[in-house]
């Protein structure tokens, strides 16, 4: 149930600190035709990152792993990078990512290193 929660519960924060990141006094502005796709493709990337990150924090193996950074690109292509303890936590972090819808691909750059 809590990993239900938190997979809803971060991209609505993610989009509610989105959506409030205007500077203050500035009006809101329409963007012009390429700028409006550019920030649909960029939401589509940003939701993708988030849903990853929110597997591998449910995930039971992964639930204390902070310092993996997931990054991601408008062909669902999902880049893993930074220190795990082990071979086998790299591997599930990479299972774990593949698992999400929308993702197409990963790159597993993390490093194993003893901690």
């Amino acid at each position: 149930m809590k990993a239900k929660a938190l997979a809803v519960l971060i991209p609505a924060l993610f989009i509610a600190t989105t959506a409030l990141a205007q500077p203050a006094g500035e009006k809101p502005t329409a963007p012009a035709a390429d700028q409006g796709a550019k920030n649909k493709e960029t939401m589509k990337e940003a939701t993708l990152t988030t849903k990853v990150k929110s597997a591998l924090a449910a995930d039971v193996g992964l639930k204390t792993i902070t310092g993996i950074d997931v990054d991601s690109d408008k062909g669902g292509v999902v880049t893993l990078k930074g220190k795990v303890n082990s071979a086998d936590i790299k591997k599930r972090a990479e299972m774990v990512a593949k698992k999400v819808s929308g993702v197409k691909s990963v790159k597993n750059q993390l490093t194993v290193t003893k901690g």
